[in-house]
C-alpha cells in the first residue's frame, strides 16, 4: 500500500511541476529566444511521459495484488467473484486516469 501512495505522490509532484510550466509566460512576451520555448515543450513532453509511465505501473501494481486476491476469495467463494472484479475495475481506472492527464498535459504543447 506505500507504494501506491508513493506513486501517488509522484504524480502529484509531476502534474504541479507541468502546471507550472504551463503558465509560464511565452518567449514574446518575456522577449527572449526561441530557447525557452522548445525547452518547455521538452519539459511538457517530460512530465507526459512521466505521469503516463508512473500512473500505468501504478495500475498494473494494483490491478496485479487485487486481482490475485480477488480469484483467491472466489475460489473459496464463487458468489465473490463478481463483487471483487468492481475492485480490479477501479484499479485499472488508475491507469485511464493518467492516460487522460497526459491527453491534457499534451494539448499544453505548442
Amino acid at each position: 500500500m506505500t507504494h501506491l501512495r508513493l506513486m501517488g505522490a509522484v504524480v502529484l509532484v509531476g502534474l504541479v511541476a507541468a502546471a507550472a510550466l504551463a503558465e509560464e509566460k511565452t518567449p514574446a512576451d518575456q522577449g527572449g529566444g526561441m530557447g525557452t520555448d522548445v525547452a518547455r515543450t521538452v519539459a511538457l513532453a517530460a512530465s507526459v511521459a512521466f505521469v503516463t509511465a508512473v500512473s500505468i505501473l501504478g495500475a498494473a501494481y494494483a490491478v496485479g495484488k487485487i486481482g490475485s486476491a480477488a480469484l483467491g476469495a472466489a475460489a473459496e467463494k464463487p458468489e465473490l467473484l463478481t463483487r471483487s472484479l468492481l475492485f480490479v475495475a477501479l484499479a485499472e481506472g488508475l491507469a485511464v486516469l493518467g492516460f487522460v492527464v497526459a491527453m491534457m498535459l499534451l494539448a499544453k504543447i505548442p
